[in-house]
């Protein structure tokens, strides 16, 4: 049996856990979030503990299981938690700013790139070089951080552009200059 499928998700308090069929809706202090789960996986709640179980060991069945308790897991983290994905900027002249509910980035164009805030997701720009995208959905927060990231991926000579904190940058030597003559 699936070991994360197996293991049962603690609802915390001031998050109300309704299950109707196979509709989830999960309400918190962060917000709601609905999600339609497989028919064939069965979720149950009791005494604030959410429970997944499938109907037999067959693979799609397996596979299914620990996927869908993984996704109610992370809705029930979203709306008491809430998931945040922080971004740097690196280059000369590079920045963003935060203009009404737009993300702004100056980052080497001949333009500024302009990004629409999502529903639901909240972007800070705490200083000229650092991006804040958080929210409850952990799909849409990372869907958004990647396409951020995505308008001016870090190269990998002077890693210039837009990487996440933690993430690390493999270097490159540039040219060697050619010998002899």
């Amino acid at each position: 049996m699936s070991r994360i499928g197996r293991m049962p998700i603690a609802v915390p308090a001031g998050v109300d856990v309704k299950i109707d069929g196979s509709t989830v809706t999960v309400k918190g202090p962060k917000g709601t979030l609905t999600r339609t789960v497989n028919s064939t996986i069965k979720v149950e709640l009791d005494n604030g503990v959410i429970n997944v179980t499938r109907p037999d060991d067959s693979k799609e069945n397996r596979s299914l299981h620990g996927l869908n308790r993984t996704l109610i897991a992370n809705m029930v983290k979203g709306v008491s938690e809430g998931f945040s994905k922080e971004l740097e900027i690196n280059g000369i002249g590079y920045r963003a700013a935060k203009q009404g509910k737009d993300l702004v980035l100056n980052i080497g164009y001949s333009h500024p790139v302009t990004m629409a805030e999502p529903d639901g997701i909240t972007v800070e720009v705490p200083g000229p070089n650092k991006i804040v995208i958080s929210g409850p959905d952990k799909q849409k927060v990372g869907q958004f951080a990647a396409e951020v990231r995505g308008k001016r991926a870090p190269e990998p000579y002077k890693g210039k552009g837009i990487k996440y904190v933690d993430e690390v940058i493999r270097r490159k030597e540039g040219k060697a200059g050619k010998g002899g003559k």
